[in-house]
């Protein structure tokens, strides 16, 4: 079969991918190159093109509904804001409470939006109750350390 001009300019970019590659010397390219405008059917092309590898054909991608693909699910900024609290409850205490009450309202917004972080809201809420408990606990302690040795 006779090759028509965009199987020649097919074949000559063939070759440049190759001599780029380095899979052919310069002397060869240019021979090459010469032969393939040359060339009257495909049995010519293939002769300069075959002992060279093709790769693999582009991969076109599927065809989409959207033209891009959806953005994933954001994470509640409150659910980070009671994890960071609540970790830095663990250090100061303080911001144990604000863990507490940032968590909760987390969960009900995620609830109600879908948003990702509930864990984060979670593990904020569990460390914010026990910083608070634990300092509860300890004024509580204090405070009958006080009374105990006001009375002795």
């Amino acid at each position: 079969m006779l090759a028509g001009d965009a199987d020649r300019e097919h074949a000559v970019g063939l070759l440049k991918e190759a001599f780029a590659e380095g899979r052919l010397t310069q002397s060869e390219y240019e021979d090459r190159i010469g032969r393939a405008y040359q060339a009257r059917t495909y049995g010519d092309l293939d002769v300069l093109t075959g002992d060279i590898p093709h790769g693999l054909p582009p991969v076109q991608a599927p065809p989409a509904f959207w033209p891009y693909p959806p953005a994933p699910p954001r994470t509640n900024g409150y659910a980070v804001g009671s994890l960071v609290c609540g970790i830095a409850g663990t250090m100061f205490g303080l911001p144990a409470v604000p863990a507490i009450v940032l968590g909760h309202i987390a969960r009900r917004r995620i609830r109600r939006t879908g948003e990702q972080g509930d864990g984060l809201a979670v593990a904020g809420l569990v460390l914010g109750y026990v910083v608070t408990g634990l300092m509860l606990a300890v004024t509580v302690l204090l405070a009958g350390l006080v009374a105990w040795t006001a009375h002795g």
